[in-house]
C-alpha cells in the first residue's frame, strides 16, 4: 500500500469520532457557513500536520534504526489501544466570537495538539520521512474525508455510522501497521 493510501486511511479511520469531528458539528451548528469551516479546517490540519510529521523525522534522526523500529512498533500498538477510547467533547468549551473562519482555524489546530490523528502523523513521518510530502498530504486529505460530511450534512452523518466498529478496525490497521514497522 503506498504512504498516500496508509496515510490517508489511517487518520480518515480514526477521525470518525474523535473530538475534532465532533468540533466540526459544532462549528457547523453554530455558524452554518461550510466553506469558511473547511477551508479552515483544511489550513489548520495541514499545517498541524506538517509540523507534527516533521517532529516525526528530528525525533527518527535522534534514535538508531532498531531503535527507531521498536519505537514506531510500540508507537503503533499503543495508538492501536487509544484508538479503542472513544473521545468525549466537554460541553464547556466555548467556540470564539471571532468569524467562522478564525473561530475554526484556531479551534482546530488547538483541538488537534496532542490528538489521536496528529501523534499518529507524527508516527508516519517517522516512519516514512523519504515521502513527508505524502504523508501530510494523505493525513490531510485523511482528515476532510472524516469531518467535510460531518459539516456538510451535520448530525445525521455521524449517528448513522456504527462507531464502535470502525474504531476496532481503526486498532487493527494500527496492529498492521506495527507489524510492518518491524518488518513482519
Amino acid at each position: 500500500m503506498s504512504v498516500l493510501a496508509v496515510s490517508i486511511t489511517t487518520v480518515a479511520l480514526a477521525e470518525i469520532g474523535d473530538k475534532t469531528q465532533l468540533l466540526s458539528l459544532l462549528l457547523a451548528s453554530r455558524y452554518r457557513k461550510p466553506l469558511p469551516i473547511i477551508t479552515a479546517i483544511f489550513l489548520a490540519t495541514l499545517t498541524n500536520h506538517a509540523l507534527a510529521a516533521y517532529l516525526g523525522v528530528v525525533i527518527a534522526d535522534y534514535l538508531s534504526p532498531e531503535v527507531l523500529t521498536w519505537v514506531l512498533a510500540t508507537s503503533f500498538i499503543a495508538m492501536a489501544a487509544w484508538i479503542l477510547v472513544p473521545d468525549k467533547f466537554d460541553d464547556d468549551e466555548k467556540v470564539s466570537n471571532r468569524g467562522p473562519f478564525v473561530a475554526s482555524f484556531i479551534a482546530f489546530f488547538i483541538a488537534e495538539i496532542g490528538d489521536k490523528t496528529q501523534i499518529a502523523t507524527s508516527i508516519l513521518g517517522a516512519q516514512y520521512m523519504d515521502a513527508l510530502a505524502m504523508v501530510v498530504i494523505g493525513t490531510t486529505i485523511g482528515m476532510l474525508l472524516a469531518n467535510v460530511p460531518v459539516v456538510l450534512i451535520g448530525k445525521l452523518s455521524a449517528d448513522k455510522l456504527p462507531l464502535a466498529l470502525i474504531r476496532k478496525v481503526t486498532a487493527c490497521l494500527f496492529v498492521v501497521l506495527a507489524f510492518v514497522a518491524i518488518g513482519w
